[in-house]
């Protein structure tokens, strides 16, 4: 199953144009935080990351709406790999992570 995830820093910004690209790509579900990209605190990410299982793939804008650090983004990768889980960034040269068996 297709899971997005989209936040914005401030309640000044706007998600729509995140959910709408999400939506298009195929999501069944969207979960949305607003939340500073210095915090830790994401409700949404952290019921998102524990409804995720193996096979489902997580898709999201872009990177840097994931991790609040490089060191956390790679963190958040790595624990996807270990439960067998994809990642799609729709705006980021990486491709996806494949789920592999």
């Amino acid at each position: 199953m297709k899971i997005g995830y989209a936040r914005v820093s401030t309640r000044d910004q706007n998600l729509d144009l995140q959910l709408d690209a999400l939506k298009r790509a195929g999501c069944e579900r969207v979960y949305q935080d607003v939340a500073s990209g210095s915090t830790t605190a994401r409700s949404a990410l952290d019921e998102l990351l524990g409804q995720l299982r193996a096979g489902d793939v997580l898709v999201i804008w872009k990177l840097d709406r994931m991790g609040k650090s490089l060191k956390h983004l790679v963190e958040l990768v790595g624990s996807l790999i270990e439960r067998k889980v994809g990642l799609l960034s729709l705006n980021d040269p990486i491709g996806s992570v494949a789920v592999t068996e």
